[in-house]
């Protein structure tokens, strides 16, 4: 469940009217920019700028950044850019930054569908770069190797499981890993960037009838450093992808600092698909609300903004 959906008495005008009010004359009134876009569909906030432009000559997201500034400013033109458009920038930011946010790309890359994932690579390509190409660039080793096959978003997404093949695939893992001297890597890398998250679920179980430990403890017994993370995170999306957000949400905010661009992006990415079960989720593995820990953690109109994302429409 989203928090966000379409307003229901949307008027993209009125609406033109009220933010360009907000913006006009000395300062500039945070609280009705984020009252409007916070409870707006990316449909239709994508509406709001074309019409803004009519309405006033300039692009709506040009004359926000000219108004806004910080943290704010970074969650309301990640909100204004198209879903797939956002995952394209994530990526290339995470690429081209300054240095590689591996976080960022095991995120985005482990947890989307396969057509979400082509929808990413199709909005990548405005950026004058393919992201394929840049992932085998940037990233090198096996870690790499993980992230290029999943960025080929072709994992086998059929509801059909198969017994026989998880236990196949299962003795394969345990030969590869824990059962020899040494690591096969490729053959963890086949399994899980491949096969569907149902069968990945069965191998898991089958695993632990071959083996004394779990796969995820395997993994982590024979691997290290961002491939054992990626591989971690698949099996993590593949036995409950709302309670991966949810731990990624409490990380972006526990302990010393705040890693404000993760928590922009999962607050943003997941606000009209399922940020109102990773709430849930999320007060039932810690024990206090999401709202609570963005309460402590952030301020001022990021902080509203994020906190009304939070709550949403629905």
């Amino acid at each position: 469940m989203a928090t966000i959906v379409a307003y229901e008495d949307f008027d993209a005008a009125a609406d033109c009217e009220a933010i360009h009010g907000a913006m006009d004359g000395l300062g500039t009134d945070e609280d009705v920019i984020t009252g409007i876009i916070s409870q707006r569909s990316n449909d239709q906030r994508q509406e709001m700028k074309a019409q803004y432009a009519t309405m006033f000559g300039e692009e709506l997201v040009d004359a926000l950044k000219n108004e806004l500034g910080g943290k704010y400013e970074d969650v309301v033109l990640a909100l204004f850019k198209p879903i797939a458009e956002y995952d394209a920038w994530c990526l290339h930011e995470a690429i081209h930054g300054g240095g590689t946010d591996e976080k960022c790309i095991i995120e985005i890359l482990v947890s989307r569908t396969n057509e979400e994932i082509e929808a990413i690579k199709e909005a990548y390509a405005a950026h004058e770069a393919d992201l394929l190409e840049d992932l085998q660039g940037d990233l090198g080793g096996n870690f790499g190797k993980l992230m290029y096959s999943l960025a080929q978003g072709t994992r086998e997404d059929c509801c059909d499981v198969d017994d026989g093949k998880a236990h196949e695939e299962a003795q394969a893992l345990f030969d590869a890993g824990e059962g020899s001297w040494g690591t096969e890597e490729s053959r963890f890398n086949v399994v899980l960037a491949n096969r569907s998250f149902n069968q990945i679920i069965l191998t898991l179980e089958a695993y632990e009838e071959i083996s004394e430990k779990t796969l995820e403890e395997a993994i982590k017994g024979e691997f290290s450093g961002d491939l054992e993370e990626g591989m971690l995170a698949i099996v993590k999306c593949a036995k409950d992808r709302t309670a991966y957000f949810a731990e990624r949400l409490y990380k972006t905010m526990k302990g010393a600092g705040t890693d404000d661009q993760s928590l922009i992006r999962l607050m943003v990415s997941r606000s009209e698909k399922d940020l109102a079960d990773i709430k849930a989720v999320f007060e039932n593995m810690y024990e206090q609300t999401l709202d609570a820990f963005i309460e402590d953690d952030c301020n001022g109109d990021y902080k509203k903004l994020l906190i009304l994302i939070c709550h949403g429409n629905a």
